[in-house]
């Protein structure tokens, strides 16, 4: 019983760093904050098939960056330093990806075993707890790097705008699902 817990545990820990790992990508964009939910309620096409490539890929990164920046009114210079900031960190996130796909893999791999090793399975937890830091981290430093780069007006009004959008999230949830 114990296994079967720990191994439910960790496999759903793993699904989560992977799912962070992958939407970091178009996360670090920050404009996905200020783009409409597309159906159910999902980001981008994600839900449509196009997988994290055709969702975030460089070009519709750019697109969301431009129309983000449009509501802005920023300069040239700021849509320029801005674009290369998510590109940089759409690349090492990117890369951090493979990594977290690999750990995702060798929890599968002592978990399906026929005797389940629970040090190594904890060894692997922790790795995965590393990978998601170092996913948060870089993730966090685009945020920050991106957000000096806008004025303090800027930075309100892209506030405001995010605020408005999880408001009306709210209420569609709300409406498409009354009584929770």
């Amino acid at each position: 019983m114990r296994s079967d817990s720990v191994r439910l545990s960790l496999a759903g820990l793993a699904r989560k760093c992977l799912v962070v790992g992958t939407l970091c990508a178009g996360a670090i964009a920050l404009p996905a904050l200020a783009q409409p939910m597309g159906p159910a309620g999902h980001a981008g096409q994600w839900h449509h098939g196009m997988g994290m490539e055709g969702a975030h890929s460089p070009e519709r990164m750019v697109r969301h960056i431009d129309h983000m920046l449009d509501g802005l009114k920023a300069t040239d210079a700021q849509r320029s330093q801005i674009k290369q900031i998510v590109q940089a960190a759409a690349t090492d996130i990117k890369a951090q990806h493979v990594a977290g796909k690999a750990l995702h893999e060798r929890a599968t791999q002592l978990l399906t075993a026929p005797t389940v090793d629970a040090a190594a399975v904890e060894a692997v937890r922790q790795q995965m707890l590393q990978h998601h830091d170092q996913v948060s981290r870089r993730m966090t430093q685009a945020l920050v790097d991106a957000a000096n780069v806008l004025t303090p007006e800027q930075r309100a009004k892209l506030a405001q705008r995010m605020q408005d959008r999880r408001d009306s999230m709210k209420e569609r949830m709300r409406r498409m699902h009354p009584g929770n």
